[in-house]
């Protein structure tokens, strides 16, 4: 008599495992959010520019009130109201209007800025931050562009070309952002690869226009 044969055992994929990429994404998402990003920006142009800690801290607080604290209150505000469906802004059509806030925002930081003698380097890169989020609102009227991809990349060339090479390992952020977004169907690969040209272009503009080197960026 023939021993039986035995099924091959299979072994399922735990979804645990699955479930590990989706939170590193989410992770991700979370802490390189623009307005993170904007404040952790800041804070070091502050530093970079105050002469003594009072300085500091009213150059800090003053910039990251109109990029980062203010901006987030609002969108809290609109989702505690039921304004926006999720703090991501997922529909596309409920950006638009909160785009032109944050612009708003944006400019009178970078006019504040301006009247209390803030160093050149942050009044140019508060109206980098006014520059692509029109640029930002623009498009989304027609196509739904990665915020994350913008706020991710642009302070990060900022800081490239006020330092140099020191920043240039932290340029691998971008791509690890733009994957996130793409892995949790945010956005497409596309929109997260024109986020990001903008984030940059705008910075390069702005900076070139406003004469910014390493070796000015305190001035």
């Amino acid at each position: 008599m023939r021993p039986e044969t035995s099924a091959p055992i299979v072994v399922p994929v735990p979804a645990k495992g699955r479930r590990v990429w989706r939170d590193l994404a989410r992770i991700l998402s979370t802490i390189f959010n623009p307005f993170l990003s904007a404040l952790a920006l800041f804070v070091i142009l502050a530093h970079a520019g105050s002469r003594n800690v009072p300085g500091f801290w009213t150059l800090a607080f003053l910039s990251t009130l109109f990029t980062s604290i203010g901006p987030m209150l609002y969108i809290f505000w609109l989702y505690a109201t039921d304004r926006i469906s999720d703090l991501d802004m997922s529909a596309r059509h409920e950006r638009e209007a909160v785009f032109s806030a944050f612009a708003v925002f944006y400019a009178l930081g970078a006019l504040l800025m301006f009247f209390v003698h803030a160093p050149r380097v942050m009044i140019a890169a508060m109206l980098g931050y006014t520059l692509s989020t029109i640029l930002v609102q623009f498009v989304t009227r027609y196509w739904k562009i990665s915020t994350h991809a913008v706020g991710i990349t642009a302070p990060l060339v900022a800081l490239t070309l006020l330092y140099g090479r020191q920043p240039l390992p932290f340029l691998v952020l971008v791509p690890m952002v733009c994957w996130a977004r793409v892995y949790l169907r945010a956005h497409t690969l596309m929109q997260v690869f024109v986020g990001a040209a903008l984030g940059a272009g705008s910075t390069l503009l702005v900076f070139h226009l406003f004469h910014i080197t390493a070796i000015t960026a305190s001035a």
